[in-house]
């Protein structure tokens, strides 16, 4: 498939750029802009490029906030007016703390060569230097780096341009944008202890879209649904309309991202949803932090997504600075409510999953005219788009997202000591801890599975699980060091989604109790049917509900090993941990006797 390229750059990006550093004219150009805009840098290039910003401006430091698996460097740059350059500075400096990250999946790379551009206007050339009156910006150019250094001209089939791009996931065949909960990814671990530190009020998350053809340069999600506090969802949607206006003025009209109900008839309507956890914006919101996702279309020209990539982080920007503060004031609000909500154990829930309720609303698509084409080698049909056609309709848009998994959190998670792998990964999300510091009987609430069904073929790395649940109250005693999960703490909705186990995020979900399914204790046939005779005799509630069983259930009639099994599992040698969540839920406020780990 070939492509034209566009080298027409308007408005806010110069194609040739220089200026006076320490006495001496410099040719400030990066190396995408030296292409013409159809080239993107590679790794040693880009540091190149960010050591040059760090030493031309006081305003930038060249940092790093982890290692890959292959050993390379994951660079940070802070851009802070006024040198608060380490967090402790920066959250005292009253200004709102800006993430913007690019290349988490690395062949979608637009916003490493806008932000890098961005940075310079700002720090150096100082055209933009304004944008840093009222924000820090933390920019990540390369998240997944060794996918990015995997580069070929052939790595996404549907994109255009750049000529050389990296590779979608990481050395370890990892998609770092599902693995913001499990956090298997070594990448993963260090962003969430670089977001920890720093506690960023957003995160800007850029990248390329596939699907359906459309005129527009750029599309956009912002988590608006109801999976975070309302004091940033507000926010956020004073940003949106900002940002519509804005892109519209400069002639680069945007859409919400969404998908289409039909491929093949879009009429039908596009179709919006609240993102889960293990996606960056989905993530954000459950942290309480403002969040956009910026995804240009592939079919674009790559100078055209990266100039609309950095309109649209220039004018978060500036909203940024024409409300100084209102930003930090919306997180600090949404901690304080969460904080209120879960220490009085908010008896009206809280959302866990969402779908599209199926109402719209009417919304002007810029489209392109299609048809269905038979393809002679698939034999199939499929739409096709014809760009000589732009067309524009009135279609419903489906933005009606609900809930359709709600939990009442409890006072408190409790979790055996021996999960360590567990709590391991709470530490990573920033979830507070505590343990006991003696043996306690406590009442809990239990949850028992049954009927788990797991993948065919992993998902990410792990063979993800569903199961029935009921729950039951237990009245337990736990030991000494047993941690203790408060639910009266700012992480708390990232506790929830990992530990509530119908959470389509949780722990139990990704696999990491898959072994409370297994039976590690067996019957022989000769010793349990004597056991089972006995039990049938003397039991007559259980003889009864064995001879219904047989009447009813032709299968099981038909099934010795069945048979027995109905006994076995009713003998006290059945195993009472098997199918048990061992992590209980405490559902009354109690006085515990613990301590901070």
């Amino acid at each position: 498939m070939k492509f034209t390229s566009s080298l027409l750059l308007t408005g806010l990006i110069y194609l040739a750029v220089s200026t006076t550093v320490y006495g001496q004219e410099a040719d400030w150009r990066t190396d995408y802009e030296i292409s013409g805009g159809v080239a993107s840098s590679d790794y040693a290039q880009t540091m190149r490029y960010l050591r040059r910003l760090d030493s031309a401006s006081r305003w930038i430091r060249l940092t790093s906030f982890g290692t890959t698996p292959q050993g390379r460097v994951l660079p940070l740059v802070i851009l802070a007016k006024n040198g608060e350059f380490n967090p402790t500075e920066a959250r005292a400096a009253g200004k709102d703390i800006i993430l913007i990250q690019a290349g988490i999946h690395a062949g979608e790379i637009d916003g490493k060569d806008a932000g890098m551009m961005l940075l310079r206007e700002i720090a150096v050339t100082r055209t933009l230097e304004n944008l840093a009156d009222s924000a820090i910006i933390l920019f990540m150019p390369i998240f997944n780096l060794d996918g990015h250094e995997r580069r070929s001209p052939y790595n996404r089939i549907n994109q255009n341009g750049p000529e050389i791009m990296g590779w979608r996931t990481t050395a370890q065949n990892l998609n770092l944008n599902r693995d913001y909960m499990k956090a298997d990814a070594p990448e993963m671990r260090a962003w969430l202890r670089c977001f920890n530190t720093w506690q960023p009020d957003m995160l800007i998350d850029c990248h390329v879209t596939d699907g359906i053809d459309f005129q527009y340069n750029l599309t956009y999600a912002m988590e608006v649904h109801g999976n975070m506090a309302p004091p940033v969802t507000a926010w956020e949607r004073r940003l949106e309309e900002y940002c519509i206006a804005g892109m519209e003025a400069l002639g680069d009209p945007i859409a919400p991202y969404t998908w289409p109900r039909e491929r093949s008839d879009l009429s039908k309507g596009l179709v919006d949803w609240a993102s889960p956890p293990r996606l960056s914006t989905g993530y954000a919101a459950v942290r309480n932090r403002a969040n956009m996702l910026i995804e240009t279309h592939m079919m674009t020209p790559y100078a055209d997504r990266v100039t609309a990539t950095y309109r649209m982080l220039e004018l978060v920007l500036r909203y940024v600075r024409e409300h100084p503060g209102s930003l930090r004031d919306a997180v600090n609000a949404a901690e304080a409510q969460d904080l209120v909500r879960f220490a009085n154990m908010d008896t009206t829930g809280v959302a866990l999953a969402f779908r599209s309720a199926g109402g719209t609303r009417e919304f002007r698509f810029r489209g392109y005219a299609s048809e269905m084409r038979k393809s002679p080698i698939s034999g199939s049909e499929h739409v096709w788009w014809d760009r000589s056609r732009p067309m524009e309709a009135t279609i419903p848009l489906l933005d009606d997202v609900r809930p359709t998994v709600t939990v009442r959190p409890p006072f408190a998670y409790v979790i055996p000591q021996e999960w360590r792998a567990v709590v391991d990964v709470l530490r990573l999300h920033d979830v507070k801890l505590h343990r006991l510091t003696e043996e306690v009987t406590l009442p809990v609430e239990t949850t028992v599975f049954s009927n788990p069904k797991w993948r065919d073929a992993p998902y990410e790395g792990r063979f993800t699980v569903s199961a029935e649940q009921r729950s039951r109250i237990d009245t337990m005693t736990f030991p000494e060091g047993t941690y203790i999960v408060n639910m009266a703490q700012a992480s708390a909705r990232a506790a929830l989604h990992l530990l509530e186990p119908q959470a389509p995020d949780s722990f139990v979900y990704w696999g990491f109790f898959n072994a409370v399914f297994e039976r590690k204790e067996y019957f022989e046939d000769y010793v349990m049917a004597d056991i089972a005779l006995e039990m049938y005799e003397s039991d007559p509630v259980l003889r009864a509900e064995f001879d219904q069983r047989l009447e009813t259930d032709s299968a099981f009639a038909a099934s010795p090993r069945e048979r027995l099994m109905f006994f076995y599992q009713r003998s006290p040698y059945w195993d009472s941990h098997k199918d048990v969540y061992p992590v209980r839920r405490l559902l009354t406020p109690q006085r515990l006797p613990m301590k901070r780990e």
